[in-house]
């Protein structure tokens, strides 16, 4: 067989390594070495690795002392960063930026994931859901029917092991021996203990199947007992709902599902105490329902399997809606909860991915400055390349030293990184609304943080060491070594990538802020200005609300006072079997609903278009609805006023009003009608302030009446316009982050900028020199410097703008409600990345335009 090896190093490898040609081999190699060492060192000793029985050390080596040749690298590393200050500093400045966001960004996402992982059943665990199709749209609920909990557990308990029915979770007002405490919580089945997985501190798991008991949080104990012992202690709800506290739990923590649960009543109670549970039938939904599945049991499987039982339950009017049921994870609660027309649209896992890309690019930017700004400063390099080849050192050793330089930069980086990250995360936290806390003392934070450290610092440092390690020793020795036409391009590559990448997030900057510029200057149909909202929670609210409204408008502290089954920023009835003259027997209606006082649009100050408001004068209005704009073009009226509609029983359209924007500002406001309000389908007061008498002054007034009224729970009202701009923190949480991120992005890319604008300017001194003694102009010579960048920058821009604009035309997909991308807003980003540009190459360029040509020539 002939054993002559093959040609080149990548075929040679492939030979050595089949086990046919392993014996009597090494003279050969050794005699190819001696007549080309440089292109066969490098395979020698990559194989010795592998096969050092076969590959011995070459005659006149040493084995070299590992620990020595680290300590020699750093020692270089260390006087190399001295002696180049700016260029240390521009790279150790952009790692850490880059490191610092990847850090906050990584503790983000890693909180984001961890939510509910603490429950003992994570992968058991769902929640009862259902789909409603109306008009081929379908729509997906959290609420469902309370005769599905008791259907399960008689029909499903093979399948399930516990079965939770609960009530909305909301605030409820505890006392005990005079001592009051306000807090969150719920009244759920006797099996909530195991299936949220609660650390009981006192009493156990099964401690809710007690009768009238009551579990409470650890926090909420010691502010309503103190240090008192509670189990056996009687809490009273501001419902007069009297409960025997039999089990304290440790507080949830807040990447949980339950973690503002800090109160649970047995469900027992609350059954007892609502009378009307009882007579709910198939067609309601008013309860949320938590299901743990049996060990071994698919939980597809079982969520196909029950999918038709409501359905099947509901009278013929409604089975229209196709109504399903499904489980949906607890592992998809927190990520993965958006549903558009029945199927998952994803939820916060899109900015999760999102802001991780983008930080992963703000990294990425700071370790294209390294390659860039080193490969820049080969030619300085070169002379020392050179040498150390000459005598003797190998590539090898050479891209050893250099990527020991890049980790060694990238740990010092780390270590401010992470200080950074202590200062900043109080910060940052605010920003995301998180508990975020650094793990410091967690080994696996420090072992994963250097680890990614130890790979930033190969991955930035992996080109300038193959470059720098390829110089010919002979051409740079003899000073005729110039930069390759491959490195120059490579260096412009990396300057459009960074500038490309900045584009984007400044045009996704730009699009976020106006898209909510837009959402807040949308048209609400009413007035939101001194405006408060009480939600109605005890009997002396219903009971004494002449009174109060009385007192409260004698005082002069209001101007207006109406009750509504819902507050001005939310929808908490809808309904479906609402028809009218004219209606297709096929078409499946559904209406949001406000029961309201006959005051309630003076209140408001909403705008009639057609008809008229409600009238206490008007026997008659108990029978009559008003609808919304959104209404009368769902139902197809050009003339609504004076129109039957029948629900229940007949109403008479007396009124059109402008649309109000009650739920999100970022949705088409959906049908409404509103209704004389019925006794018992108040919950909230809304309450005009008087503009002539001050803020502070009206509500401690409106405080102090209510105190002496309704005195079993605290005074507590919201703002409706708060509320309403509460319902943009979600997408100004983006916008900030973004901006954050846009601005790091330019700044880091900036101070590449500058550092190659400086190595260029410095490299061409004399140029400039000589140019200006012939008589070039400051202009010319800005202009000289300045136009390559700029080049490059506009080049950057017309690679960004389409990817912008693709991928914010689909992320505006999700509102329907929104602004259309136009054009100017994308030359601006691309002026502004301009300005940026010659702002920044101008602060080197100017000055050497400026400089006296005698200086740079003087060593000519």
């Amino acid at each position: 067989m002939n054993k002559t090896p093959p040609k080149y190093p990548l075929r040679f490898f492939r030979w050595f390594c089949h086990p046919d040609y392993v014996e009597d081999i090494e003279g050969d190699l050794l005699e190819r070495f001696e007549k080309r060492p440089s292109r066969w060192l490098f395979t020698l000793d990559v194989l010795r690795l592998f096969r050092p029985e076969i590959i011995k050390p070459v005659s006149g080596m040493q084995k070299l002392n590992n620990y020595g040749m680290l300590k020699h690298h750093l020692k270089i590393s260390y006087r190399n960063l001295l002696r180049r200050k700016s260029f240390t500093l521009i790279n150790i400045g952009g790692l850490v930026m880059g490191l610092t966001i990847t850090i906050l960004i990584s503790l983000w996402i890693n909180y984001e994931f961890s939510f509910d992982r603490q429950n003992d059943h994570y992968n058991r665990i769902a929640r009862v859901m259902l789909h409603q199709s109306v008009n081929e749209e379908v729509q997906t609920k959290g609420t469902i029917p309370f005769p599905l909990s008791i259907e399960l557990e008689k029909q499903y308990a093979d399948d399930f092991e516990h079965v939770v029915l609960s009530t909305w979770s909301g605030d409820f007002t505890l006392s005990s021996n005079e001592v009051e405490v306000t807090t969150r919580g719920a009244f759920m089945g006797e099996s909530a203990p195991n299936l949220m997985s609660l650390n009981m501190l006192y009493g156990n798991r099964n401690s809710l199947s007690e009768a009238s008991s009551a579990l409470i949080s650890a926090s909420t104990a010691k502010s309503l007992f103190g240090g008192e012992d509670p189990i056996g202690k009687t809490i009273t709800t501001h419902q007069n709902w009297s409960m025997t506290v039999t089990g304290i739990f440790e507080d949830i923590p807040s990447n949980s599902r339950f973690h503002r649960i800090n109160f649970i009543g047995s469900w027992s109670v609350y059954e007892a105490s609502i009378q009307w549970i009882n007579k709910m039938s198939w067609n309601g939904a008013s309860f949320h329902l938590f299901v743990q599945l049996r060990e071994g049991v698919n939980m597809d499987v079982v969520s196909e399997k029950i999918s038709p039982i409501v359905q099947d339950h509901l009278t013929p009017e409604r089975k229209q809606y196709n109504t399903k049921i499904f489980l949906h994870p607890m592992k998809d609660w927190h990520l993965r909860s958006n549903w558009k027309n029945g199927i998952r649209t994803g939820g916060e896992i899109q900015y999760i991915w999102w802001f991780g890309i983008i930080g992963g690019f703000v990294l990425l930017l700071a370790c294209v400055n390294y390659m860039n700004l080193s490969t820049a400063q080969s030619i300085k390099r070169a002379k020392e390349v050179g040498i150390r080849k000459s005598i003797g050192t190998n590539r090898v050793q050479l891209i050893t030293q250099f990527l020991t330089e890049s980790v060694f930069i990238v740990f010092i980086a780390f270590l401010i990184a992470s200080l950074a990250t202590f200062f900043a995360l109080p910060y940052f936290n605010l920003l995301t609304s998180k508990d975020i806390i650094m793990p410091l003392s967690s080994p696996y934070f420090w072992a994963f943080g250097l680890g990614f450290a130890v790979l930033v610092g190969l991955l930035s440092g992996s080109y300038p060491a193959l470059y720098l390690s390829s110089f010919n020793a002979t051409q740079v020795l003899k000073g005729t070594y110039q930069n390759t036409l491959s490195a120059v391009l490579f260096r412009k590559f990396l300057v459009v990538f960074q500038f490309t990448i900045a584009m984007i997030l400044i045009i996704g900057t730009l699009i976020i802020a106006q898209q909510i510029n837009y959402a807040g200057k949308r048209l609400l149909g009413y007035n939101q200005s001194g405006i408060i909202s009480i939600q109605m929670k005890t009997g002396d609210h219903w009971n004494k609300n002449e009174v109060i409204k009385n007192e409260l408008l004698s005082s002069g502290l209001i101007s207006h006072f109406t009750q509504t089954s819902a507050s001005l920023t939310e929808v908490w009835t809808e309904y479906g079997d609402i028809s009218w003259k004219g209606k297709d027997p096929n078409f499946q209606s559904w209406f949001c609903a406000f029961f309201v006082n006959h005051n309630y649009g003076e209140t408001i100050s909403w705008k009639i278009i057609d008809g008229r408001d409600f009238s206490t004068e008007m026997s008659s209005d108990s029978s009559t609805i008003i609808i919304n704009e959104a209404a009368a073009n769902y139902m197809q009226l050009n003339d609504p006023v004076g129109k039957i509609v029948k629900w229940n029983k007949n109403f008479k359209i007396i009124g059109v009003v402008k649309n109000l924007l009650v739920e999100s500002p970022f949705s088409e406001v959906r049908p409404t009608v509103y209704v004389v309000n019925r006794g018992d389908m108040a919950n909230h007061q809304l309450l005009k302030l008087n503009p002539k008498v001050p803020t502070l002054k009206a509500i401690e007034g409106i405080e102090d009446i209510y105190k002496q009224h309704v005195s079993k729970v605290p005074f507590t009202f919201e703002f409706v316009s708060d509320v309403h701009e509460e319902k943009f923190k979600s997408i100004n949480r983006i916008g900030m982050l973004s901006t954050v991120f846009a601005v790091l992005a330019i700044f880091i890319s900036g101070l590449g900028l500058f550092g190659l604008a400086a190595y260029i300017v410095e490299q061409r001194t004399k140029e400039i020199g000589i140019r200006k003694v012939l008589g070039a102009s400051i202009f010319s010579l800005w202009k000289l410097l300045s136009s390559e960048f700029v080049l490059l920058v506009l080049i950057a821009c017309f690679i960004a703008l389409p990817f912008a604009y693709y991928f914010l035309s689909d992320w505006l997909e999700d509102y329907e409600y929104r602004i259309q991308i136009q054009e100017w807003l994308l030359v601006a980003s691309c002026l502004g990345a301009l300005f940026i540009t010659l702002l920044t190459v101008s602060a080197k360029s100017v000055k050497a335009a400026f400089a006296n040509p005698v200086e740079s020539l003087r060593n000519e």
